[in-house]
Order: structure tokens, then C-alpha cells, then sequence
């Protein structure tokens, strides 16, 4: 197939690999001429798309998520008779939202995409035909979506190496991410900025890694994708703020039943979504 990569950062530029050594024709567009450039002289791209995506059997839109709905609007009427188009945001309520209008037209299809995959670093350089090996690809299709259009996307996203495709509404979505991804980045953020972390060589190990890993963030990127998600994550924060004032409190009294308490019930958590 030739499948329209637009957007060539750490996740579109994996998706361009990885369809690229499944077999299939690349066709790049990025913000900036020379990355697309780039991913042709790299023997990834077959050639960089201008503003017509006509040529293009599926379209995967990696850009951030203030602009996707803008790309797709500009672009919309030259997609060709079945293009199905994907995006990759993080975030799928509003973007779903913004498109819906494209919904019951049926000239190309629109299934919003989220692939639970990432590195701390961005870019071209970064990105990896291997990225997506074993992850899930998340899909909110509309309720009006044929099967034919989810069943093309599930073989494609196997060919691409990921291990499985989840099919959802973008409402449980942006509530799940919420807590398995945005949360874990404000924590990490919140954490490191304790003085003390500066001087932690020595006394740090694997769970001082753990917790800081994922604060190497991109600011824009990611203040775009929280306050997209605005709702969902406030509640969320304010669970987790609600159980760590319950450590504080216990803390605070010298109450160890109920620390030992709050700790039994976190260990069990845990254990119970292994």
C-alpha cells in the first residue's frame, strides 16, 4: 500500500520505518522540507508528499494535537475514495469531536489512533522501525465505521509489529490515559524538581530512575496534551492528591497501623493488576 506518513517526529517517523520495512511504499510530508528530505535520502521514503495526498491508501497524522484537526481539514479534499486516515495523539476526545463532521461522508474514513509507544527523546534521529513492537494501537472508531476500514487498519498496525489493536470509545480512552500516562508524567515532573534530587548520585538507584524517567518531557507537547484533556485528568490528580494526603496524615500522627494500612492496600493494588 502506499500509506501517507505526515509528521516525522519520534512517532511519525517510526510509523514511516516500520511501514517501510513491512513492505510498503512511504510517502513523507513534515513541517519542515528537509526531514522529509531526509527520510527519502535514508531509503525510507519513496518521495515527499506536497499538498496533495491523493496517492495515499492510508494517512497517518503524527503531529501535535493543536494542529492535527487543522491539517486534516486543510487536506480533507484531496484524499482519494477509501483513504483511511489515522491520527496519533495522545489524546482522542476533542480531536474525535473537531472530526465527527467527517464521519457520515463516504469518500475516505477517519478512526482516531493512539500508539502506546514513546521514548524521553523526539526527532527523526530517534525513531525506530521497532518502536511499536509488542504495543498496543489504540483505535476510537465512530460508531457509523464499517468493519472493512478496522479490519485493513488491524492488519496493517500487525504488520507494523504492534502486538495487539484495542478498539474503544475516545471517552474511556482519555479517562484510561489519564491515569497510565498523563498522571505518570506530572508525578515525575513534581518529583524531580525537589532540591534535593540534584544531589541524588550516590544515593539513588532503580526506583530513583523509575520515577524520573519520563520528566526528560517535551514542555509544549505536553502542557498541549493535558489541558486537551483537561477533564478527565483533574479527576485523576485530585484521586491521587486525596491518597497521598492519607500517607501525609498518617505520617504526621505516627500512626503506623494505618500507614501499614495504606501500604497492604497499594501492595495489593499492585499485585491485582499484574
Amino acid at each position: 500500500m502506499n500509506v501517507g506518513v505526515i509528521g516525522l517526529g519520534l512517532i511519525g517517523g517510526s510509523f514511516a520505518k516500520a511501514a517501510a520495512r513491512a513492505g510498503h511504499t512511504v510517502l513523507a510530508w513534515n513541517r519542515t522540507r528537509e526531514t522529509a528530505d531526509r527520510a527519502v535520502a535514508d531509503g525510507v521514503a519513496a518521495a515527499v508528499l506536497d499538498d496533495d495526498i491523493g496517492e495515499c491508501d492510508i494517512v497517518l497524522v503524527a503531529l501535535p494535537p493543536d494542529v492535527v484537526v487543522q491539517w486534516i481539514d486543510a487536506h480533507q479534499a484531496t484524499f482519494r475514495r477509501g483513504t483511511i486516515v489515522v491520527d496519533a495523539t495522545g489524546v482522542k476526545g476533542t480531536i474525535c469531536a473537531a472530526l465527527e463532521k467527517y464521519a457520515f461522508q463516504d469518500r475516505w474514513t477517519f478512526v482516531g489512533g493512539h500508539p502506546m509507544a514513546g521514548k524521553e527523546v523526539n526527532g527523526w534521529a530517534n525513531a525506530s522501525a521497532d518502536l511499536f513492537r509488542n504495543a498496543s494501537m489504540i483505535l476510537t472508531p465512530y460508531p457509523s465505521c464499517g468493519r472493512g476500514p478496522l479490519d485493513r487498519l488491524e492488519k496493517f498496525f500487525t504488520e507494523l509489529g504492534f502486538g495487539r489493536v484495542i478498539f474503544t470509545t475516545p471517552q474511556h480512552h482519555d479517562r484510561m490515559i489519564a491515569l497510565t500516562s498523563q498522571l505518570a508524567h506530572i508525578v515525575s515532573s513534581a518529583y524531580i524538581q525537589d532540591p534535593l534530587a540534584q544531589d541524588h548520585a550516590g544515593y539513588s538507584a532503580g526506583s530513583f530512575a523509575d520515577m524520573t524517567r519520563v520528566a526528560r518531557l517535551d514542555a509544549d507537547m505536553w502542557t498541549n496534551l493535558f489541558l486537551s484533556n483537561r477533564d478527565a485528568l483533574l479527576v485523576t490528580l485530585e484521586g491521587l492528591i486525596a491518597r497521598l494526603d492519607g500517607f501525609r496524615v498518617a505520617i504526621a500522627g505516627n500512626d503506623a497501623e494505618g500507614l501499614r494500612a495504606l501500604l497492604s492496600a497499594g501492595r495489593a493494588a499492585r499485585l491485582a493488576c499484574s
